[in-house]
């Protein structure tokens, strides 16, 4: 007889790979990021690896989901906000305070190495949708606040947003004297400034 399936167990193990896998793939980058060596990151036998995905490229697309749904949950919970710059301003300020996370820099490089892989691309294609979709709600909400500037569309001024954070990323990413905690503020100053137009 088949043992019952724990969901929140299986949850837990699957939570389990994918932190180790961000860690050996920020390690080791994409090639070198072997399914023996995130195994061995998660303290689990390969047959439980593949339990759960079926390849390191599973994984790697997993972890990059996994990304989006938290942009989508994080849009949920701003819900009944009343501040739209406020909340641009911790949209951007929450993307420093993710590539503070020590890993960030080389899950970025490892991924930058594979995204000419379809499935890669569409992934990322999607969080990029995500993001720009919570962007530009706030956007409008600011603009018709009289919060954020409006000489430029919704539209544009997201481009530019998605901009100014994903370059911070790639920054963190390739300068080691460039931090996400030392220029966090910096980061933000510069989005108010440009989303108010002074």
């Amino acid at each position: 007889m088949a043992r019952p399936v724990d969901p929140e167990r299986r949850a837990a193990r699957r939570l389990q790979i994918v932190d180790a896998g961000l860690t050996v793939f920020a390690e080791r980058g994409y090639d070198g990021a072997t399914t023996a060596r995130i195994c061995r990151r998660a303290g689990i036998g390969s047959g439980t690896f593949f339990h759960y995905f079926a390849t390191k490229a599973d994984l790697l697309l997993a972890i990059l989901e996994l990304g989006t749904a938290e942009t989508r949950e994080r849009a949920a919970g701003l819900e009944g906000r009343t501040d739209p710059l406020g909340v641009l301003l911790e949209l951007v300020a929450s993307t420093a305070d993710d590539a503070a996370d020590a890993r960030i820099p080389g899950f970025v490089r490892a991924v930058t190495g594979v995204m000419h892989v379809p499935r890669i691309a569409e992934a990322l294609a999607a969080d990029d949708a995500a993001q720009r979709e919570v962007l530009l709600v706030w956007v409008e909400r600011g603009q018709a606040r009289g919060e954020v500037r409006t000489d430029l569309t919704a539209a544009r001024l997201v481009s530019w947003l998605v901009l100014l954070t994903g370059g911070f990323l790639e920054r963190v990413a390739v300068d080691e004297a460039f931090t996400a905690e030392g220029e966090r503020e910096l980061l933000v100053a510069t989005v108010r400034s440009f989303l108010r137009g002074g």
